[in-house]
């Protein structure tokens, strides 16, 4: 049986944090699905189709990456492109307890989904697509906060 993980997020922008959690999923699932959400409580810097367009070049090569965008329960969403694993990234205690709730009310409206909690690595820890918006805001530069080659003015209309 091929295991299926789905990594759902608004990834506004895509971040290395990002890119390394995917890295580890790779590493433990035969298929990563990257699903795109809209999440209303955010401002976003790019749209849900900009998101998924930058996140689709950046694993362009990789064939066990698919990127899709949801606007249903993650838990539907997971069961619509057969994934029984949630993946979910965790930078520091507070992205832990946010998590673990979310994991228990998945758990309880989805019993057959698995949520795998992946540590995000100290180098990419302080980094939050929160923050890379604004320091895109103030015209700073993105270097080593982004995945190598990214530029996000390509994907901003």
């Amino acid at each position: 049986m091929k295991r299926i993980a789905l990594f759902p997020g608004s990834f506004d922008p895509f971040t290395l944090g990002h890119a390394s959690l995917v890295e580890t999923a790779l590493k433990l699932f035969d298929e990563v699905v990257i699903a795109v959400g809209e999440n209303v409580a955010k401002s976003h810097l790019l749209s849900v189709a900009e998101r998924c367009r930058l996140i689709s070049d950046i694993y362009a090569n990789e064939t066990r990456v698919r990127v899709e965008s949801f606007g249903v329960l993650t838990g539907e969403f997971a069961h619509q492109v057969g994934a029984t694993i949630l993946v979910r990234g965790i930078r520091n205690t507070t992205d832990f307890n946010f998590e673990r709730s979310i994991e228990a009310t998945n758990r309880r409206l989805f019993p057959d989904l698995t949520t795998v909690l992946l540590v995000t690595p100290d180098e990419y820890a302080h980094i939050s697509s929160s923050v890379v918006r604004e320091l895109h805001s103030f015209g700073h530069s993105l270097e080593g906060f982004l995945p190598e080659g990214v530029d996000l003015k390509r994907y901003i209309k």
